[in-house]
């Protein structure tokens, strides 16, 4: 019997990830193939441009039952005229200089055949996190490669830090079944969340926290 209620479960959630993409404006209707097993959805087919990718994937991280996403989707830039790579380069540096939040003079960004490498030094993770969303959007990437490093001014105090992060965590999402502990200058997250859109609030949270150079996110998607 629970075998039945794990296929009518994967069906299910293929039907509403299949909806959750056709509702997406930045998504074309039926370009992107859904397939689900045991709550592990695989999305397949071809998108123009990285932005479309990521967006398939946050979208179907977003549908209850969801436990992990396999991005197969193949990423084709549009034919002519197209981005040349120096153009791509170009335009991610005058978004990160427009970016308030980046420090755009302390970052590096190369480009080979529509995939963006980022290199540099923050002292923040959130700033990390702002620098990479910047570049996603941009027509002509293939993909990008996040090798920003965070380095904060000072080490946080662990028990402190620890303390501050669990009570952003339940003013923000009253995630009461999240534990977080400190090594040194790196966070590592446990427990459960309902959702992926939840476990992304949760590490989101946690990159906001003064003096964390890293992340280790360890939380799992369940009931």
């Amino acid at each position: 019997m629970t075998g039945v209620l794990d296929v009518r479960e994967d069906q299910r959630i293929q039907r509403d990830v299949l909806a959750q993409l056709a509702w997406d404006a930045q998504l074309q209707p039926n370009e992107i193939g859904v397939s689900v097993d045991q709550g592990v959805v695989t999305l397949t087919g071809f998108v123009y441009g990285a932005a479309r990718s990521w967006a398939a994937t946050r979208s179907a991280q977003r549908v209850r039952g969801v436990r992990a996403v396999a991005d197969e989707i193949e990423v084709r830039l549009p034919g002519t005229p197209g981005r040349t790579d120096a153009e791509v380069a170009l335009a991610a540096s005058r978004a990160l200089e427009w970016d308030s939040f980046v420090p755009a003079e302390r970052l590096d960004v190369t480009v080979a055949n529509g995939w963006l490498m980022l290199r540099g030094e923050v002292e923040f993770g959130w700033q990390r996190r702002a620098a990479e969303g910047e570049l996603r959007r941009l027509d002509g990437v293939r993909g990008l490669t996040n090798l920003i490093e965070v380095r904060p001014p000072a080490a946080p105090a662990a028990d402190r830090l620890r303390r501050d992060v669990q009570r952003a965590l339940m003013r923000t999402l009253g995630a009461e079944r999240v534990t977080v502990e400190v090594d040194g200058d790196t966070l590592v997250l446990a427990g459960v969340v309902r959702s992926w859109w939840e476990r992304e609030q949760v590490e989101r949270v946690a990159w906001s926290a003064p003096g964390v150079r890293a992340v280790h996110d360890q939380i799992l998607v369940g009931g």
